[in-house]
């Protein structure tokens, strides 16, 4: 039997970064063969470590403002400098995004330091919790050999159900459970969306800027558009997955950046004998005019459309609306929304209000960022949150 004063389970982002904060006598334990791997992978490579514009309105959970206490408290300011301390280039790529120069694993050695003398088992099995009188019980497989630790205090850091192929399971969730806590529906985020009958198979690999919102419900995000085989992906379709709700219909400005109204008004005047498609390529993906051209007039010269169809073509170009049968699920969602219910959390320390000194942290949390670092620096700020009460705990 092993003790220690603080036993984290999931080396991910928020463990590692909470291991660093939670004093002396730490253990950190995972599944995987390689801590950080989902840090590895992100942004191509590269981690989208953090968003230069990071604030509570750009996270959702059912308590809008239970993160504001984490995110005050370790802000994007503050991990930044932590990256520039250990010397490792970066770079903003668009709307606040930051990336490495080099490499991910640039994150992930940096992790790795600052968690100094806390020690790393990888390839270990959870097979059992248990509260004791003081502190947890916690029976472990690894190395083929059954074993148990004991520590005061349990952070539980295993994150969501998205990318499974990775290893993410519902872990998080069956522990809340275990001990009354209540968790939130979950499902994926950050996804791309899929429509029946290979829909826009025939414009896969277009890409073009757009602005995009759920019908129903959601902001609305100027970003990237991509067309794939299965359905539509980018950016701008990856933010409104996390606000769509099954049945619902997105609507896009295929030209938000232009007033489509003026523009073809204008050019009646100067290219009447041009269609209405050409002129559009101008403006959009030829691939994309031509798919657009099988439901509006577009191949009719400008110079022959009057205000009132000139005012139906913009309207449909600035609110084309498309309704998905579904999204790719958890196995290509870079988030999982909902889990463990913030109503059962202390927002200061991320400790249970119904177990003493049980810790959830990062995505196992009812508290899901936009899309360009923010669930990373989600993951910063609850990890230190918990991490710093830990280590100032009697």
């Amino acid at each position: 039997m092993m003790h220690v004063r603080t036993l984290i389970i999931g080396a991910g982002a928020a463990g590692l970064f909470c291991a660093a904060h939670s004093g002396p006598e730490t253990l950190v334990i995972d599944h995987a063969k390689a801590a950080g791997e989902k840090i590895r992978i992100s942004g191509g490579g590269r981690c989208n470590f953090t968003n230069m514009y990071a604030s509570p309105e750009n996270f959702l959970s059912r308590n809008k403002h239970f993160c504001k206490s984490a995110l005050s408290r370790y802000t994007q300011w503050d991990f930044i400098e932590l990256v520039d301390r250990y010397r490792i280039g970066w770079h903003e790529k668009t709307l606040g995004q930051l990336f490495c120069n080099d490499s991910a694993k640039d994150i992930i050695a940096m992790l790795k330091r600052e968690m100094g003398d806390a020690e790393l088992w990888l390839e270990t099995t959870v097979n059992t919790i248990k509260k004791q009188p003081q502190g947890f019980e916690v029976s472990v497989t690894r190395n083929g050999r059954k074993g148990v630790v004991r520590c005061a205090h349990l952070v539980i850091a295993t994150g969501g159900k998205s990318i499974p192929k990775m290893g993410a399971t519902g872990f998080a969730y069956g522990v809340a459970e275990q001990f009354g806590m209540s968790v939130t529906e979950t499902r994926a985020g950050l996804v791309p969306f899929i429509f029946s009958e290979n829909k826009f198979k025939e414009l896969s690999g277009v890409s073009t800027p757009i602005r995009a919102h759920a019908a129903e419900s959601g902001p609305e995000f100027d970003e990237a558009l991509l067309f794939t085989h299965r359905g539509l992906s980018g950016p701008a379709m990856l933010q409104v997955s996390s606000y769509w709700n099954d049945g619902e219909s997105i609507n896009i400005n295929l030209l938000p950046d232009i007033d489509i109204r003026e523009m073809l008004q204008m050019q009646r005047q100067t290219a009447g004998r041009k269609s209405i498609a050409k002129l559009l390529t101008n403006h959009l993906p030829s691939r994309l005019v031509e798919h657009l051209s099988n439901q509006l007039p577009l191949k009719e010269n400008v110079a022959d459309q009057s205000d009132r169809r000139i005012s139906e073509i913009a309207d449909a170009l600035e609110n084309w609306t498309v309704k998905p049968t579904g999204t790719e699920g958890y196995r290509t969602a870079e988030v999982t929304l909902g889990g463990v219910d913030t109503e059962g959390l202390s927002s200061k320390t991320m400790m249970a209000k119904n177990v003493q000194d049980l810790y959830f942290i990062g995505e196992s949390v009812d508290v899901t960022g936009w899309l360009g670092g923010y669930n990373f620096q989600w993951a910063w700020s609850s990890a230190f949150a918990a991490g710093t009460a830990i280590a100032n705990a009697n």
